[in-house]
C-alpha cells in the first residue's frame, strides 16, 4: 500500500534535474548471526546538521515498531573519510555535525523475523523490509535512491524486488516513499513467471518462491496463482499498470518464518511456517486477499492515508473497505476460481456473519470506527491486559460482512448489478488516475452506480456509520444458502473461553458483556469451583448445561482475589449461527436461485 503519485513523470522529472543520489550498500558477511551491515551516502548536503531516522512504521501496518533498536556499531564520517560527531536527538534519529556538504554513514543492523514488517536474514536469506532496514535523511526524501546487494560469494543468489533494475546488482526508486515500499528478498529465490497481455499491452506476474518443496510443487503453484490473477483481472477488467511492467509475488514458505501478507505497489510479501505440500490452498487466500491489493488500496487509496507517515502511526477510518473489502474478495476468488466449493464458502459465511452478529464490539463502534483503530492492534504490541473481546472486532471481518451485504444487495435490488460493478467505477474514477478518495466519496459513487442516491445514503448510514447488521439471512436465501441457529434452544454460558484444570474452570479471556457469567460478576482470571454442588469439570459443566433450557437457573461457586463466592446465572441461548447450502438443508434450488448463484459465485 503506499501513496499516490504519477510514477513515470515523478521519474523523469527528478532525474532530469540531477539531483544526486541517496545511494546504499548492503552485505550479509555475518548473515548466519542475523546481521547485515549497511552504508549509505548523502551527497550534495547543505551546511545544517543532517538528520537521518529509522522508521518507525511500514507501509501497509499501521502502529508503532521501533525498528531502530535493532541497529548498533553507528558511524558517520565526512567526504574525505573524517569522523563525523554524532548525537541522538531521541531514539529513532541521529544528528550528524561537522560535514562539509557529504555524509557517509555505516551501521550494523539485525534482523531475526522474516513477515510482512521486519527483517529477516540469515544463511538462507535476506528477507528485507525497507523501513526496517534502511536509514533515511530528513529534507532528502525527494531524491532517487538507489541501493546495490553485495550477495555473498560461493552462494547462488539473486534479487528479486519492485525496485527498477540498473547495473548488476543495483537498483533504483525514484525518491524515498517507492523506495520504503519495496520490499526485497535477497537469496536462491526459484522464479516463475509468466505474461498477460492486458488492453494491448504486455504485463509480466514473477513469483519469487523459497521453499523446501519440489520443482514440480512450485510449477503447480504458479499455475494456481495464475489462475487468482486472471479472476481478479475480470472484476476490475484490467490489470493495473506496474511499474516497469512487472507484479512480483515475493513468497517465503519454510518453517521458521512468521506467518504474514503484505501488499506494495507492484509486489506482495507472503510468509508461511507451513509448506506448499502440506496447505496450497490455504497459502493461496493469503495470495489472493495481497493480489486485490494491487488494485484496493495501492491505487484505490484513501485519503486518510496520504501521505504515508514513516515516522508516527496512521490512521484511516477506510480500512473496512480498504483491508474488509479485499478480504472479501480473497476468499470470493477462490470459490469462482474452483480452489473452494460452495459448501466450503458456506463455512466461510458462517464465520464471517458469527464474528459480526455475536460480537459485543459491534455495538460499540461502527465500521469507521474500527477502522480508525488500527495502530492499536495491527501487529501493535502491548503488555497490559484488555477488553478487545468487548470492544473490538477486526476491520477485516467487519468489512467483509459489509462487502457480503453490499454484494447481495445489488444483486437482489438492481438488475445486473453486483459489488464488481461498484468496485470497477471506483477503480475508474480514483484509481486509475490514482486521486485518493474520502469516505463521502465512496458513498457517492454507490448512488451513481444504484442509479438510487437514497440506497446509497441508507446503506452508508445504517450499516458503515451506524452499527445496524444487514438482514443477512433473507440476503443470503437469495442465493441458495441458508442461516439457522446452530444449536437452537440449548442452554448455553456464551464465553469463548474457559480452561479446566485441577482447579476448576479458569476464565482466562475477558468475559464476554453477553455470557451470564458476566451478569454474576465473573471476570478473567476467576474460577468456577462447583456446578450444582459438584466439582466443575468441563463434562459436569456441558451436563449441567444439557439439563437446562435458556432462561433456567444454574448455581455455582467461584474464586476471584482469594475469595470463594456463590452466584446465580440465568442461562443464555446459545448464539452460534450456521450458514449451509440449501441442498445440505433439504431446500428446494429454483432455477432463480440457480441464476443468481451462477452470477455471484459463477457456480
Amino acid at each position: 500500500m503506499q501513496y499516490r503519485f504519477l510514477f513515470l513523470c515523478c521519474l523523469v522529472t527528478q532525474w532530469l534535474a540531477g539531483q544526486e543520489k541517496v545511494r546504499y550498500q548492503i552485505s550479509f558477511d555475518n548473515a548466519v548471526h542475523h546481521e547485515a551491515r549497511i552504508s549509505v551516502t548523502f551527497p550534495g548536503l547543505p551546511a545544517a546538521p543532517l538528520q537521518v531516522h529509522l522508521s518507525r512504521s511500514s507501509p501497509g501496518r499501521y502502529a508503532l515498531h521501533e525498528f531502530a533498536k535493532h541497529v548498533y556499531h553507528f558511524t558517520a564520517t565526512d567526504g574525505q573519510g573524517k569522523a563525523l560527531a554524532v548525537g541522538r536527538p531521541d531514539p529513532y534519529s541521529w544528528s550528524i555535525t561537522g560535514h562539509s556538504g557529504t555524509v557517509n554513514v555505516s551501521y550494523t543492523l539485525f534482523g531475526n523475523h522474516a513477515d510482512g514488517t521486519y527483517t529477516g536474514i540469515n544463511e538462507i536469506y535476506a528477507h528485507l523490509n525497507m523501513p526496517a532496514t534502511f536509514l533515511w535523511a530528513e529534507g532528502l526524501e525527494n531524491r532517487p535512491h538507489e541501493v546495490t546487494f553485495n550477495l555473498p560469494a560461493g552462494k547462488n543468489w539473486n534479487v528479486a524486488t519492485q525496485l527498477k533494475p540498473e547495473t548488476g546488482t543495483t537498483y533504483s526508486a525514484p525518491h524515498l516513499q517507492y523506495f520504503m515500499d519495496s520490499p526485497t528478498h535477497v537469496g536462491n529465490n526459484l522464479l516463475r513467471e509468466w505474461t498477460v497481455t492486458d488492453k494491448g499491452k504486455t504485463k509480466t506476474i514473477q513469483l519469487a518462491l523459497h521453499h523446501n518443496g519440489t520443482n514440480a510443487e512450485a510449477d503447480a503453484y504458479a499455475e494456481r496463482v495464475e489462475a487468482v490473477v486472471r479472476e481478479q483481472q475480470a472484476v476490475f477488467g484490467e490489470l493495473p499498470d506496474y511499474d516497469f511492467g512487472r507484479y512480483t509475488f515475493l513468497a517465503t514458505y519454510l518453517p521458521w518464518v512468521d506467518g504474514d501478507g503484505m501488499e506494495h505497489r507492484n509486489s506482495t510479501v507472503l510468509t508461511a511456517p507451513s509448506s506448499l505440500r502440506e496447505d496450497a490452498k490455504g497459502l493461496l487466500g493469503t495470495v489472493s486477499h495481497e493480489f486485490f491489493h494491487a488494485w484496493n488500496v495501492e491505487r484505490i487509496r484513501p485519503k486518510s492515508l496520504e501521505p504515508f507517515d514513516f515516522m508516527r502511526a496512521n490512521m484511516s477510518g477506510e480500512l473496512w473497505f480498504a483491508e474488509g473489502f479485499t478480504n472479501y474478495y480473497g476468499a470470493l476468488t477462490l470459490v469462482r476460481t474452483g480452489d473452494n466449493s460452495v459448501t466450503d464458502y458456506a463455512k466461510r459465511l458462517t464465520f464471517v456473519t458469527n464474528y459480526l452478529l455475536n460480537s459485543p464490539g459491534r455495538r460499540l463502534f461502527s465500521a469507521v470506527e474500527m477502522s480508525q483503530q488500527a495502530p492499536f492492534v495491527d501487529a501493535a504490541v502491548a503488555v497490559e491486559p484488555n477488553n478487545r473481546a468487548n470492544t473490538y472486532i477486526s476491520y477485516y471481518f467487519y468489512g467483509e460482512a459489509i462487502a457480503l451485504a453490499l454484494d447481495l444487495s445489488l444483486r437482489v435490488q438492481f438488475k445486473n448489478l453486483g459489488l464488481d460493478a461498484y468496485m470497477r467505477r471506483v477503480w475508474e474514477k480514483y484509481g486509475k488516475p490514482e486521486k485518493p478518495y474520502t469516505l463521502d466519496d465512496l458513498r457517492v459513487t454507490l448512488g451513481e452506480v444504484t442509479g438510487n442516491a437514497a440506497f446509497a445514503d441508507n446503506f452508508f448510514g445504517q450499516y458503515i456509520l451506524g452499527k445496524e447488521a444487514a438482514p443477512y439471512e433473507s440476503l443470503l436465501a437469495a442465493a441458495g444458502f441458508h442461516m439457522q441457529k446452530a444449536n437452537p434452544g440449548k442452554a448455553s454460558l456464551v464465553q469463548s473461553k474457559i480452561t479446566y484444570t485441577n482447579a476448576g474452570g479458569v476464565l482466562d479471556a475477558p468475559v464476554l458483556t453477553t455470557s451470564p457469567l458476566y451478569a454474576a460478576g465473573l471476570e478473567q482470571g476467576d474460577v468456577l469451583l462447583t456446578v450444582d454442588g459438584e466439582r466443575a469439570t468441563e463434562s459436569r459443566v456441558q451436563a449441567a448445561l444439557n439439563r437446562r433450557k435458556p432462561g433456567d437457573k444454574l448455581e455455582i461457586e467461584f474464586a476471584q482475589h482469594n475469595e470463594t463466592k456463590t452466584a446465580t446465572l440465568t442461562l443464555a441461548e446459545d448464539p452460534t449461527l450456521s450458514v449451509v447450502t440449501f441442498e445440505e438443508a433439504g431446500k428446494p434450488v429454483t432455477k432463480a436461485i440457480r441464476d443468481f448463484r451462477q452470477a455471484w459465485l459463477k457456480k
